[in-house]
């Protein structure tokens, strides 16, 4: 009988609340354990779904347990280094929101570390785990759309409201493309397979951190465009035009919830092709991946090797602007 991975989860994000605790709940061969949060009043709606669920006062405390086998951490982005470094030399395996860093070589310290306490350290880069991404990475690979020419990618929404949100904060390291941008550029490495040769961008600022981006990349073979913004009306595509043919993903990084997750294949000569996603649940399906990979070593669809990459991007993309 497989144990279960006992998770612990570093802070009461919100996102935790609403996406990764429940997913973590629900996932096979997997419990969620305990929470670390210094207000003990922001466990209550993690208690609302885990009853039995542990309260650390402490994220040190949390780490320290013999009681949890693997952490998630939630925290702002310049805290994930830090607390992966922590979770890590406590012997836990730790699966971290993206960006995991904030420059390259940061990347480069969590693999030696990540090595060095023989545990499984990985981005939670949670859109390689739905179907309709590893369908959509088959259709332009087998060549349904001929040789890929290009691609392009929208990602949006506004939180102006919001000033204290973490994301428009820069001592924070918030921002559209740390935040969101993180998406398209990830997406697009996962399905060709190929890395930028160049790179540009035009970045519009507000209180110290890009609130809109709009990069143009060259990639071998075909070329990419895209554009982030934190104030814009709520928007995400990603198209894949090729010489035969146009793939597109309507719902591609936030599947069924901001609308229903399809896949659209257009051909000349051929009716268009449309496949539903309805019931796949992208945070479930990274727990497990997860967790399979934390036991058994079975290679994880995203290590912090791929993760590089993209961390990559969104440096250039930030010195470029």
């Amino acid at each position: 009988m497989i144990e279960p991975l006992r998770w612990g989860i570093l802070g009461a994000a919100k996102f935790a609340r609403q996406h990764m605790g429940p997913a973590i709940h629900e996932a096979d061969d997997a419990v969620l354990a305990a929470i670390a949060t210094r207000d003990v009043a922001r466990a209550e709606p993690f208690r609302a779904f885990v009853p039995g669920i542990a309260v650390y006062d402490s994220y040190e405390a949390l780490l320290a347990s013999p009681n949890i086998d693997a952490v998630y951490i939630p925290l702002p982005n310049h805290l994930h280094v830090d607390w992966t470094l922590r979770a890590l030399a406590a012997g836990k395996h730790v699966l971290t929101e993206k960006p995991v860093a904030l420059q390259e070589a940061e990347v480069d310290q969590l693999i030696a570390a990540r090595d060095t306490a023989g545990r499984l350290a990985a981005e939670a880069f949670m859109i390689v785990h739905h179907p309709q991404w590893q369908f959509a990475r088959a259709l332009v690979q087998d060549g349904a759309i001929g040789e890929l020419r290009h691609v392009q990618g929208g990602f949006s929404f506004d939180n102006s409201a919001e000033p204290q949100n973490i994301r428009n904060r820069a001592e924070t390291a918030g921002g559209a493309l740390r935040d969101i941008g993180v998406y398209p550029f990830g997406a697009t490495r996962y399905v060709t397979g190929a890395e930028p040769e160049r790179l540009q961008s035009v970045l519009t600022r507000g209180e110290g951190v890009d609130v809109t981006a709009h990069v143009q990349t060259q990639f071998p073979g075909f070329t990419f465009t895209c554009y982030v913004s934190m104030r814009m009306h709520p928007y995400q595509e990603m198209v894949f035009h090729g010489t035969r043919g146009v793939l597109r993903l309507t719902a591609p990084f936030n599947a069924n919830v901001s609308s229903e997750a399809q896949v659209h294949l257009t051909r000349s000569g051929h009716p268009e092709s449309l496949w539903r996603f309805t019931v796949e649940r992208q945070y479930r399906l990274q727990v497990e991946a997860f967790g399979r990979s934390a036991r058994d070593g079975t290679p994880y669809p995203c290590p912090l090797e791929w993760s590089r990459g993209t961390i990559a991007m969104v440096d250039a993309a930030l010195r470029e602007g």
